[in-house]
């Protein structure tokens, strides 16, 4: 399974977006990793649909979309529709995560399911049989620049053994959080195999030696 670095627009400097972008991608990220917050699922607010449509324009690496906001179905065709390659929502958010799940198949996009430090893999567990990625949160979701928790590396490693058990090896495991150069070795040890980074890189006076870091 190929590893790859999601690089998380909460890092960049929105005021010079296009250019950002294209850095990242001189740089040697994989994907984009956008962060959609609703100021109620978690504390913060970050951007909607109008940037991602922007973002989508700028961007020639496929979109991963963050959906951390409540009751998500009602906004999957939206992210869909403006070309998103990949959309992952958090379990802990939907009444019906299966229906989620199926909304983003019929866009014939990728689906993932996020999962909070303190949310158990058992609560995931029945979906782990139709999403394409699992994200894992190394942190609290909802701000940007804080310490990796260790204790998600255990669910990272469960989750990877269920996956591997029912053969489902193709399955992306993402984490998101703290995740720097030091970090990332012991969450790809753990099973994770795809990794968002936001202040890491973008803070990077060398942000190519940061992805290869990364990798």
């Amino acid at each position: 399974m190929k590893d790859l670095v999601s690089a998380s627009l909460l890092g960049c400097d929105l005021a010079d977006l296009k250019n950002e972008i294209k850095s990242i991608e001189s740089a040697g990220a994989d994907w984009l990793h956008c962060d959609v917050m609703d100021g109620v699922f978690v504390n913060n607010i970050s951007f909607g649909t109008p940037v991602l449509k922007c973002v989508r324009k700028a961007a020639s690496v496929p979109m991963d979309t963050h959906l951390m906001i409540t009751d998500p179905i009602r906004y999957i065709d939206d992210y869909a529709n403006l070309g998103s390659d990949n959309i992952t929502f958090h379990l802990e958010a939907a009444s019906n995560p299966q229906a989620v799940i199926d909304k983003i198949h019929s866009h014939g996009i990728s689906a993932g399911i996020s999962i909070k430090p303190g949310t158990p893999v058992s609560a995931v567990k029945p979906y782990l049989g139709s999403v394409d990625m699992v994200l894992v949160m190394t942190v609290e979701p909802g701000f940007g620049g804080q310490k990796f928790v260790a204790d998600t590396l255990e669910k990272i490693s469960e989750i990877r053994y269920i996956l591997d058990s029912m053969g489902r090896t193709e399955v992306n495991i993402e984490v998101d959080g703290g995740v720097n150069g030091e970090t990332v070795k012991l969450c790809r040890e753990a099973g994770a195999n795809v990794f968002v980074s936001g202040s890491y890189i973008f803070g990077a006076e060398d942000r190519a030696a940061a992805v290869d870091s990364l990798k």
